[in-house]
């Protein structure tokens, strides 16, 4: 569910620059790799009375895919790793992986597909898609920004909200909440 929301926003905010702006669509019409070194896949879940926690995933990879003719046939693929999420607290972690969350041994990638990318603002846009995670799959939406274009080098901040329990992983609600918020800085290089 965390892949989701960094595929798609990646994906729009690239294809959110307009023509007078510093950079033009044409300029960053093309395809990327998203490179894991300049990115980050962050997520925090809430608890009642304050508190929660955060947490990343180490491994992904994905590609976006700019049509400076029709912003809306762009496209963004994003795979995460859910064995590699780390929170800096390993039972945290080791409960993560396990059946009762992400299930890793069993359903060992996090899957987003765009569908439909809309540009919101000059250098923001709504990417929306498919999220699959543990065998189910449902549409989910986030906002990406543009952050800049430099030698063959694309970058987006990406937003979102997931509700954890339409993936069957609700364990541990109400007390921590349902949703999970991602914050997540994609970099793309040309290739």
């Amino acid at each position: 569910m965390h892949a989701r929301i960094l595929g798609f926003a990646a994906f729009a905010a690239c294809l959110a620059v307009p023509a007078a702006a510093a950079v033009a669509l044409n300029d960053a019409a093309g395809s990327y790799t998203i490179s894991p070194a300049g990115s980050s896949i962050r997520f925090t879940i809430g608890k009642a009375g304050g508190g929660g926690f955060d947490g990343a995933f180490a491994r992904f990879k994905g590609t976006i895919r700019i049509d400076n003719g029709d912003v809306g046939r762009s496209k963004v693929d994003l795979t995460i790793y859910p064995e590699s999420v780390g929170t800096g607290q390993s039972r945290i972690d080791a409960f993560l992986r396990s059946d009762a969350v992400f299930d890793a041994a069993n359903s060992p990638e996090i899957q987003f597909r765009s569908t439909s990318v809309t540009r919101t603002g000059d250098t923001s846009a709504l990417v929306t898609g498919r999220l699959t995670a543990r065998g189910k799959t449902f549409a989910e939406k986030f906002t990406a920004e543009l952050n800049g274009l430099k030698g063959g080098t694309i970058k987006f901040h990406v937003t979102g909200k997931v509700l954890r329990s339409r993936y069957g992983m609700d364990v541990g609600t109400p007390l921590y909440s349902n949703v999970v918020d991602f914050d997540m800085t994609l970099t793309g290089k040309r290739g």
